[in-house]
Order: C-alpha cells, then sequence, then structure tokens
C-alpha cells in the first residue's frame, strides 16, 4: 500500500468539515486552521465531546429524536400531549418546534420526505410506526413539512394514507412570516398566503 502523502490527516479533517451543511471547501480549511491553531482550546475538547457523543446518543424507538435514552426525554415527559402528534421530515425541524415552545405534544419524525428523484419511497421512511401510533388513541396529527416540493409531496401522502383511520390531520400555515416585507418574498411564499388568508 503507498504511504500517504505529508498533510493527508489535514486533508481528511478539511473534507470530512467540508460535508457539514454550510460548510463548502474553502469554509472548511478555514475552521480545520482554527481547530489546529487552538488543539487545546478547541480541537481536543471537541474531539471528546464527539467521541463521547457517538457512544451515548440513540434514536429514540418511540419518535426517532435524538437522545442518551430510548424512548427519548420528550416521549416520558409525563406532562406533555398524548393525543396530539406532530410529523415532522427531521430531527432538526423537531428542535426548532421545542426551541419555538410552540408545540406541547408528541412528536414523530420520518427521517426525510418523499423524492422520487432520490428514491425516497415510503418504505425508507418512518411511516409504518406512524400508522401504528396513529391507531394507538391519537385525536390530531399535525404535518409539520418543510415549504418544498418534496415535503409537499409527503403531507399529501400521509393525508391520503391517515383518511381512513378518521384521525383529524391538520397542516402548518404557510405564507408571510412574521416581519417579512412583500417586497422580499418569493412567488411560491405570496402564493401560499394568499391562498391561507382568513376573515379578521
Amino acid at each position: 500500500m503507498a504511504s500517504l502523502p505529508a498533510g493527508a490527516e489535514i486533508e481528511r479533517l478539511i473534507q470530512l468539515l467540508a460535508k457539514l451543511p454550510g460548510l463548502g471547501p474553502r469554509s472548511a480549511r478555514r475552521a480545520a486552521l482554527v481547530l489546529l491553531k487552538k488543539r487545546e482550546q478547541l480541537l481536543d475538547p471537541l474531539a471528546l465531546a464527539m467521541r463521547e457523543a457517538a457512544a451515548a446518543i440513540k434514536v429514540c424507538e418511540t419518535c426517532g429524536n435524538l437522545d442518551t435514552t430510548s424512548p427519548c426525554s420528550l416521549c416520558r415527559d409525563p406532562r406533555r400531549e398524548t393525543h396530539v402528534l406532530c410529523v415532522v421530515e427531521d430531527v432538526a425541524d423537531l428542535w426548532a418546534l421545542e426551541r419555538a415552545g410552540v408545540f406541547r405534544g408528541r412528536y414523530h419524525v420520518l427521517g426525510g420526505a418523499l423524492s422520487a428523484l432520490d428514491g425516497v419511497t415510503p418504505e425508507r421512511l418512518n411511516m409504518a410506526s406512524l400508522i401504528d401510533r396513529v391507531s394507538r388513541g391519537v385525536d390530531e396529527v399535525i404535518l409539520a413539512m418543510n415549504a418544498t416540493v418534496e415535503g409537499q409531496t409527503t403531507a399529501h401522502y400521509l393525508m391520503d394514507t391517515l383518511a381512513a383511520s378518521g384521525v383529524k390531520v391538520t397542516r402548518l400555515a404557510h405564507g408571510v412570516p412574521v416581519g417579512g416585507e412583500l417586497d422580499y418574498l418569493d412567488e411560491g411564499t405570496l402564493s401560499a398566503a394568499f391562498k391561507a388568508r382568513r376573515e379578521l
């Protein structure tokens, strides 16, 4: 086997950092340089934290959230409403809703959105367990899908799939964001806002 060229470890670090969302090759190089220059303050603690997280973090067997226990702390919280289920595409969406503090029910993480282009079919998502959870006493399912083509396709699929269960299915409203100026909004957002208008 050929020996690695000098600096291969640094190049590997840069390549791995570049795979993170929001970091391209240039940003990854800058991040790697900062980490290497501040090895004791940043690199070593970060490496330790990543090892500990990799060993301790589990996927919740109930909802799909990430936590150190399964079922996760949200699923075990007795103060949360058990009859309302909010379906999200990803754990990041669940965390965003929790940060906003707008929902006090239970969650269900699909693990993605339907996409024929990427080969993501219903079987590849966490849908079977959603159907099972709905059949065990859920009154309302809130579809909190992203406002993308894939997110809307997934929402429509779930509405059709859950129709036979008789459960109430609702969706998050889409439209003009609080503090948003009409001039800066795209046509899709404006169209959704007009369709979702309500009487004052």
